[in-house]
């Protein structure tokens, strides 16, 4: 593989190449089993990828937040030397590549980044907004690849798409999990060990909630939940929505699905200091 610290070398290393169609897999490191999975599919489907580390920090509403985030940089490195085909591109950009002068920009994802982590992490959907718009200009990608996990993220990042007017294909990669469940993520590494111990409940609250749709009213499922995630008294809800794929609308109750539109269940948990994210199809059990 190739690394490029700097947008000239990256745009230089990218035309040299040659090779088309071009992918990216943007991530913030603290590489795991499921960015290496996005890795991999990128490279089944594109000749030339380019995997970018960036910790963004205009997409952090908490500075402790931001400081705390793994960094893992020569690890990561190490990784994906062992993946990563001889054209194939690590972009490592330092803040003051990236952001020269403070971007003001302003997205209108509309409701997009209302519901769910939009209303928690004011900004942090306009910071995502930011970096990807930068990224994608930088690099001119054919297919960019991101986890489920993020299912929100994936939703503006369409979004996003359209408003730059640019023709990327957006594939929203299975989420990888480990073995007891729980949704594989950089934040994981942060767990205290009794957190971690609980943690996999989360998935398991998920997938009871997937059987129980259609079946039951929402509130009933989202009580289920709650009471299922919490029992332990380590972990808390922060919230727990049911939203079309599209707009992202909670549902309140049985008579509001339209069959027409496909569902998915949300979930944000802190565990100690950490918060965690995952999701699932509901009516669909995964695990």
């Amino acid at each position: 593989m190739k690394i490029a610290k700097r947008v000239d070398e990256l745009k230089d290393l990218i035309r040299r190449s040659s090779l088309v169609p071009v992918g990216i897999v943007p991530t913030m490191g603290a590489l795991h089993d499921g960015h290496i999975s996005l890795v991999k599919e990128a490279i089944g489907r594109t000749p030339l990828i380019v995997v970018s580390i960036y910790v963004n920090p205009t997409q952090f509403n908490d500075k402790n937040d931001f400081n705390g985030y793994p960094r893992t940089t020569e690890e990561d490195i190490e990784v994906l030397e062992r993946v990563l085909r001889p054209d194939d591109i690590l972009f490592l950009p330092s803040d003051e590549e990236i952001y020269p002068e403070p971007d003001t920009r302003k997205f209108d994802f509309g409701n997009l980044d209302k519901v769910m982590e939009g209303s928690r992490r004011p900004g942090h959907f306009n910071g995502v907004g930011q970096i990807v718009s930068k990224l994608f200009t930088y690099v001119g990608p054919d297919i960019a690849f991101f986890g489920q996990k993020d299912f929100q993220q994936v939703a503006v990042v369409r979004n996003l798409v359209k408003q730059m007017g640019v023709d990327i294909e957006i594939v929203a990669c299975p989420t990888v999990r480990e073995k007891d469940g729980l949704a594989m993520s950089s934040r994981n590494r942060l767990l205290e060990p009794s957190a971690r111990n609980e943690a996999p409940v989360i998935y398991k609250s998920l997938s009871l909630a997937s059987g129980m749709f259609g079946k039951r009213e929402i509130f009933e499922i989202k009580r289920a939940v709650l009471d299922m995630v919490e029992s332990n008294g380590i972990l808390e809800v922060e919230y727990f929505e049911i939203v079309d794929d599209i707009d992202l609308v909670p549902l309140k109750r049985n008579d509001e699905i339209e069959r027409s539109k496909n569902y998915y269940g949300c979930i944000a948990v802190k565990a100690g200091k950490i918060r965690l994210i995952d999701n699932i199809a509901m009516g669909m059990r995964q695990f």
